[in-house]
């Protein structure tokens, strides 16, 4: 390693604390976060003295220290890109902060990455309960992580480190909560070794938590040739024996392309499946939208006349909600050579999808060159095919509740009531999600 590079290293913070900023109780009240700082510095002093860290090396950091400061979305986002391990504080608050779901997500992509690239799991995330959150309420990102809370204490447990923090009587039980989280810490940044990033424009992030209501339906279509019918002379190393196997930034990525795509939307707090285009029958045109999709597509498949035939007549008939990706790498040099002729053979064959929608759209379906670059733009599309789908999906509204009173005029909620909470809407108010969804139509 280089003696930048050393130095750079470092100063990486070993933890990143997320968490929730709690209003202050009328004027000049109690600071409420003196207590996470309480908390942040004593992790900090165990972690120093578990770790050979060099003297005026971070060993943490919380986003409190520069909130006010010049610059803070890029002090924020490079922090994010370069810290070993991410701490999140549970609560109720926590789940309902745009910012901490920000935060959660610019460090899960760097773990998405991580694993794309190497094809080994980068579990980095260490939670802690700040306030005890019930299961149901925790987001999917949250909810699929696999933690044992127990091993710090059955106080910590039911009362979480706010609870044991505030009662005198509970100190033992903090510290001992407390230094077992600083050691959780210290066990993970040592075989997880989580890569560092480009850092994420904290400003413009997605927030992993989703909406309220539950994760949403949204798929991901994969049109790509498989070993058994790849053009003639087309090297297979980016192939399996699935559309879904395919692998276009290979050998920079060690994954099918799929894989990494469905964890990524997962981590948007989505419910993700993947299947074949090749596979998957062509929707009815008249019928309403079932789902937002994603189609990710290989130029290369175009090549097969069968498959461009599908395309084609699939383009043919505007579907809104489904947004084009075109991953594509130049450092193939199969795909560098033939690029002009199968841009111009993707132009031909489906020119709705490369001229329509929002700029990101558009963008994606022209060419997306990185893994980084498509993991950038990956949340734009999949919330420009998530709006879609809500303004063209039918409602179905459940029946009325019991005693519902004649007239009632509750709220529609739209298509994607079947994934959280539906309320009563009363057959006269029936209609599409657009009749019943606020949209922006300024990028459609």
């Amino acid at each position: 390693m280089s003696e930048t590079a050393q130095r750079t290293a470092d100063h990486r913070p070993y933890f990143f604390l997320s968490y929730a900023h709690t209003p202050r109780y009328g004027a000049g009240g109690p600071d409420p976060d003196m207590w996470v700082e309480r908390l942040f510095r004593e992790l900090c002093s165990h972690v120093m003295a578990m770790t050979d860290l060099p003297a005026g090396a971070p060993a943490g950091f919380m986003d409190r220290e520069i909130r006010s400061g010049e610059g803070w979305s890029e002090r924020l986002g490079d922090v994010l890109a370069n810290c070993r391990v991410f701490v999140p504080l549970f609560s109720p608050r926590y789940f309902a902060s745009e910012m901490c779901g920000k935060e959660w997500y610019a460090f899960a992509q760097r773990a998405i990455y991580h694993q794309t690239k190497s094809n080994r799991p980068a579990e980095a995330i260490v939670p802690a309960l700040w306030v005890p959150v019930p299961p149901e309420q925790l987001p999917g990102p949250a909810e699929r992580l696999q933690f044992n809370h127990r091993a710090f204490g059955d106080r910590y447990v039911s009362d979480g480190l706010y609870g044991l923090i505030k009662l005198k009587i509970l100190t033992e039980e903090y510290e001992a909560a407390v230094y077992e989280l600083a050691k959780r810490i210290v066990a993970v940044a040592a075989s997880t070794r989580v890569t560092p990033g480009s850092p994420v424009d904290y400003r413009h992030a997605p927030s992993a938590f989703g909406r309220p209501g539950g994760p949403r339906p949204m798929h991901l279509t994969v049109a790509a040739p498989t070993h058994h019918d790849l053009p003639e002379g087309r090297a297979p190393d980016y192939y399996g024996k699935l559309s879904q196997d395919w692998n276009p930034y290979h050998p920079d990525s060690a994954r099918p392309l799929a894989s990494m795509a469905q964890e990524l939307v997962r981590s948007l707090d989505y419910q993700a499946t993947v299947s074949s285009f090749d596979h998957e029958p062509l929707p009815d045109a008249t019928q309403p939208p079932a789902r937002p999709e994603i189609l990710v597509v290989d130029r290369w498949a175009l090549v097969d006349d069968r498959r461009c035939t599908r395309l084609a007549a699939f383009d043919a008939t505007p579907r809104p909600w489904v947004t084009v990706v075109v991953p594509w790498n130049r450092d193939d040099p199969q795909s560098r050579h033939s690029e002009a002729e199968l841009a111009e053979r993707l132009e031909r064959t489906m020119p709705h999808a490369m001229n329509h929608g929002r700029p990101a759209c558009r963008a994606a379906a022209r060419g997306v060159f990185s893994i980084e670059a498509f993991g950038q733009i990956l949340p734009q599309v999949v919330e420009a095919s998530a709006q879609e789908f809500l303004r063209h999906a039918e409602v179905y509204p459940p029946a009325p509740p019991p005693g519902a009173a004649r007239g009632e005029r509750p709220r529609l909620r739209g298509p994607m009531a079947d994934y959280g909470t539906t309320q009563y809407v009363p057959d006269t108010l029936r209609g599409t999600a657009h009749d019943a969804e606020d949209t922006d139509d300024s990028q459609s």
